[in-house]
């Protein structure tokens, strides 16, 4: 009888898709990465590199640093998926320690290098974050249900009392970050402090004082990845749970500032302001960025109380303390601020928008109370005008830009230098590989004491010499030597180089 071609397979190289938790359990994308790892370099972002800590170069990680953080990142990312199809740390033991499978070998050189005890130790606190991970998040199947849990998220948000200047400004700011959200189409996405104060109309050293008072300790926001260069920071929005906390949020004050003045008067026993409020932060995120509304305009209370009123109209001030969350002195003074533009109006107890409010013009309605005309407003700019505001978003804007160029020059001049230099070793002695030159230029564009005319205006360009041998050399304001300097290293190191070639 002839012998058989088909073998069955060894034990010691079975894999583990074939019993237990199989492939047809996982996604496609979690068996490619457990067997075939990450191919497309997913997760090597940021791995190899890192902000220093003034925050303003990038430093390269050494190799060995980088592939272990890199490796890291696909152990937890297989964790993740074996924890959400509902296995076991046996089987996530298995994938990793599997021969065959590169998604472990990250987990297999620990076990080489520090024991097999060190690597289940390893795999036992990777799983634990997994585990803990996948049961505070939910998994989202499609873009339908990412929207669905956003709008759940804005609901949540404009429902939440924000009191003080403190809590409306955060307000502002995470509206910013969910219209961030909305357009990458989840919970995670990607902007710079630069964008999101732009977006939220403040400023930048308002913005982080909101991030570190009221964000982020609320769990409200989470920075993923802190960006550098071109892109912004990885953000991911939060629900506002946080354990052991009662409060979603801390603001800058739980209370208004009125206080009963004795508990025998048995006034104001409680916050002023209610425990849920009732906004529409559509109108918020519409408006905030104006100029009309910042610091030394209308203000944030303004904003919130607007946003109240469209949600719900003919509310008396009792109605606006709760909806809104601002205090009740607060709230009076805004509203006859506003009712001066025009933009509200009072029927007895209540309080309305007037018809074009939104827009920024006000009604010619007599007041009720005093009889006389308010001067109506013509338009947010004409209100940004009066209040001595406008203008404010514009120059905030072109601060930027200059801020980022002046970035992007600095990372330019950093990314001339970062290159190493390229040396052999011949007989005991280290020799420079000379660097690329360019090629030669036409006489026609030399002068007499070495320079470059550019061929486009016909001036001498400042920052190009030509070489003794018709090439040109590029002097940046970096650069530490002078032209002649340049010129003669550059001639030593052709020369050394030719000479042992």
């Amino acid at each position: 009888m002839p012998d058989s071609t088909h073998h069955a397979p060894s034990r010691r190289n079975a894999s583990p898709f074939h019993g237990g938790l199989g492939h047809t359990q996982l996604p496609s994308a979690a068996t490619d990465l457990i067997l075939l790892g990450d191919l497309t370099g997913r997760y090597a972002t940021g791995s190899y590199s890192r902000l220093s800590s003034d925050r303003r170069s990038v430093i390269l990680r050494g190799d060995r640093q980088g592939a272990a953080e890199h490796g890291h990142r696909i152990t937890a990312a297989i964790a993740c998926h074996v924890a959400r199809s509902g296995g076991s740390i046996d089987q996530l033991t298995q994938f990793l320690l599997h021969p065959d499978h590169e998604g472990g070998r990250h987990t297999r050189h620990i076990a080489l290098r520090s024991g097999q005890i060190r690597a289940l130790d390893y795999i036992r606190r990777v799983w634990a974050s997994a585990s803990t991970a996948v049961d505070t998040t939910l998994a989202l199947g499609s873009r339908h249900d990412a929207y669905e849990v956003l709008a759940a998220l804005r609901d949540r948000i404009e429902t939440t009392p924000w009191r003080g200047e403190r809590g409306r400004t955060a307000l502002r700011v995470l509206r910013a970050h969910l219209n961030f959200a909305e357009i990458a189409g989840g919970l995670l996405h990607h902007a710079s402090e630069r964008q999101t104060a732009e977006e939220a109309g403040i400023s930048r050293t308002t913005l982080r004082v909101v991030y570190e008072a009221v964000l982020k300790p609320g769990g409200w926001l989470r920075r993923l990845r802190v960006g550098h260069g071109r892109e912004g920071s990885t953000w991911y929005l939060g629900d506002g749970d946080i354990p052991g906390r009662g409060g979603p949020a801390v603001l800058s004050r739980f209370r208004s500032t009125q206080f009963p003045p004795d508990p025998a008067l048995e006034e104001w026993t409680t916050p002023e302001t209610a425990t849920t409020a009732d906004i529409d932060s559509t109108v918020l995120a519409r408006l905030m960025g104006h100029d009309a509304f910042t610091h030394h305009g209308l203000g944030s209370a303004a904003l919130v109380i607007i946003s109240a009123l469209h949600q719900r109209p003919h509310q008396s001030v009792s109605e606006l303390v709760g909806t809104s969350s601002v205090s009740r002195a607060t709230t009076y003074r805004t509203l006859k601020r506003l009712a001066d533009h025009g933009l509200v109006q009072h029927t007895g107890e209540t309080w309305t928008l007037a018809l074009r409010a939104l827009e920024g013009f006000g009604d010619s309605l007599p007041d009720t109370d005093t009889g006389h005309t308010a001067a109506l407003a013509q338009g947010w700019d004409h209100i940004a005008e009066q209040h001595g505001t406008s203008g404010v978003a514009a120059q905030r804007k072109a601060l930027h830009t200059a801020e980022r160029a002046a970035y992007q020059q600095a990372l330019d001049r950093l990314a001339e230098h970062r290159s190493r230099a390229l040396v052999i070793v011949r007989d005991g002695h280290s020799v420079l590989v000379p660097t690329p030159r360019p090629d030669e230029i036409p006489p026609t564009w030399h002068t007499p004491d070495g320079r470059v005319i550019d061929p486009l205006t016909g001036h001498p360009a400042a920052d190009l010499r030509v070489a003794t041998d018709g090439r040109l050399i590029l002097i940046t304001p970096s650069d530490q030597r002078s032209y002649d300097e340049l010129a003669a290293a550059h001639a030593e190191a052709l020369s050394e180089w030719e000479s042992v070639a």
